[in-house]
């Protein structure tokens, strides 16, 4: 047994030193480096519309405080808050980390002997009495045909990385590891978008059906004045029929506006990921829309690179790509693998774990699969050519994110115009409809115009809540386009602790989660 335990740490002490030794060895392939990347000096002047503190933007670099509560808005940051905890594609991100995570530790692994066996058995053999080898010898030396064999040993089997080829994978998986995270902050910044789209569509419509309601009493009360004048022959059917018209169309509206409030709220609940219908009594306090910050932080167009997950993502794809370039490569070399074993072997139980009964051995050796170069040949060009397809995408995301931020700002920035134009003729349109009320109370004015002028406030009023809309929907895509998606306090972890909980349940996660 002394001398097991001796051939054993030799053993150890032998993989410890070409451990060692393996960062100095030779790593065939290309060493991944950032891309070049379009480069943009400044934000454009979009639709002739200068960046500047006018506009409230500012190019100065945003601070680290989450940009929905900007608005103010206590609901909208709750439902923000909610959302992190509960929403499942959120939690399949977080999962794909967590699988990452795990297999960067199966690269790594590799690295040591990947067949590492402890076995042991019983076996029972017998041997032919006619048989011609033994036939003579059993004449001379009597011998029983029937035996048993007690063996327990130790294996081990190892590929020694002399190329790099289990590094390059290592690299692969630690690059992968970082695109999984990158994919779970993009996630992050589609989640808290939708909720804050989906919460101002809300919004919207909420006020959309109160203007109906609103107007619709307003010519509730023009028709109540038609009837009585008609009563009094100071008016014709004429007048009661036109009202009737206008009353009754904007009370159509409401029907259709509740409907889609209905779906935007369903909407909501599928990104909190429960059940429709729990909304409704959260929503129905004060129905008006966040504000617009008076001051918008954009920094500059390099701060893009930096901040937006989908860039990051398509980077370290890139780089995971480039890895598998080595790992093809090395197939052109030989491939130097050590083996051996140690146990103890024995006809009888009480001689197994003697010193004569151990046996051992170590086989150094070596394949080079010298007939496949062009199979290997055309693997690496393979895998070339997919990691340009990744520095290509690399570079198109970036196009992609500029014309994103671009066509926001711009987007914003006219919608806000749009509001301040509409703003002052929802004004107007408001005195002219008090106005000519009190003009057809008197006679002076035909009910045509009374008519012309209540329709005209409600399309007025309408158009108004929608251009706030964009404005507010448009900020909420120049914030998805620079990348704003910070985690908040209480969010800890890639999976929810409910989820993490399940898991460690089932499985042995360890600290992966």
């Amino acid at each position: 047994m002394i001398g097991a335990a001796k051939t054993m740490v030799r053993l150890r002490n032998f993989a410890a030193v070409l451990v060692l030794l393996l960062p100095a060895a030779c790593m065939v392939g290309p060493d991944f480096e950032r891309p070049d990347a379009p480069i943009l000096d400044s934000w454009t002047k979009g639709a002739n519309l200068e960046i500047d503190a006018r506009t409230g933007f500012t190019t100065r670099s945003a601070t680290s405080v989450p940009w929905w509560t900007l608005f103010n808005d206590k609901t909208l940051n709750g439902l923000i808050a909610e959302a992190y905890e509960q929403n499942l594609e959120l939690e399949i991100a977080g999962a794909r980390v967590a699988q990452a995570r795990a297999q960067l530790g199966i690269a790594t692994g590799e690295l040591f002997p990947q067949k590492q066996e402890l076995a042991g058995q019983i076996k029972k053999e017998s041997i032919s009495a006619n048989n011609p080898i033994w036939r003579p010898i059993r004449e001379f030396i009597p011998f029983d045909t029937h035996f048993t064999r007690k063996q327990v040993g130790f294996d081990a089997g190892w590929e020694i990385d002399v190329w790099g080829k289990i590094r390059r994978n290592i690299e692969s998986a630690d690059a992968n590891l970082f695109a999984n995270i990158a994919s779970y902050d993009d996630a992050l910044v589609t989640i808290t978008g939708d909720v804050a789209a989906t919460y101002v569509v809300i919004r919207q419509l909420q006020q959309l059906i109160s203007i109906a309601r609103r107007n619709a009493a307003l010519q509730k009360q023009s028709l109540d004045i038609a009837k009585l004048r008609l009563s009094d022959g100071a008016a014709t059917e004429l007048d009661v029929d036109e009202a009737n018209v206008l009353y009754n169309d904007t009370l159509a509206k409401i029907p259709a506006y509740e409907a889609d409030l209905a779906q935007a709220e369903n909407a909501m609940s599928v990104l909190l990921s429960e059940p429709p219908g729990q909304l409704r009594k959260r929503l129905s306090g004060s129905t008006a829309l966040p504000r617009v910050p008076a001051e918008i932080a954009i920094g500059i167009p390099a701060d893009l690179l930096r901040r937006r997950p989908d860039i990051r993502k398509a980077e370290f794809i890139a780089a995971a790509q480039s890895a598998q370039i080595g790992v093809a490569t090395a197939d052109f070399f030989p491939a130097f693998s050590i083996s051996g074993a140690i146990g103890l072997e024995a006809t009888d139980f009480g001689d197994l774990f003697s010193t004569s009964s151990l046996v051992k051995f170590i086989a150094p050796g070596f394949s080079w699969e010298i007939l496949n170069y062009g199979r290997i040949a055309n693997n690496v060009r393979v895998q070339d050519a997919k990691f340009q397809q990744a520095l290509l995408n690399y570079q198109n995301t970036v196009l992609n994110a500029y014309a994103e931020t671009e066509n926001a700002l711009v987007a914003f920035l006219k919608s806000k115009q749009e509001a301040l134009y509409l703003s002052r003729s929802v004004r107007s349109a408001k005195r002219a409809a008090e106005l000519v009320v009190e003009q057809y109370k008197g006679g002076i004015a035909d009910y045509n115009r009374v008519v012309d002028i209540q329709r005209n406030l409600l399309l007025a009023e309408e158009q108004l809540i929608v251009a706030r809309t964009d404005e507010l929907t448009n900020l909420i895509a120049v914030y998805k386009s620079l990348g704003g998606g910070w985690i908040p306090e209480n969010v800890d972890g890639f999976v929810s602790a409910e989820i993490a909980d399940i898991m460690q349940d089932r499985t042995n996660w360890g600290d992966l989660l």
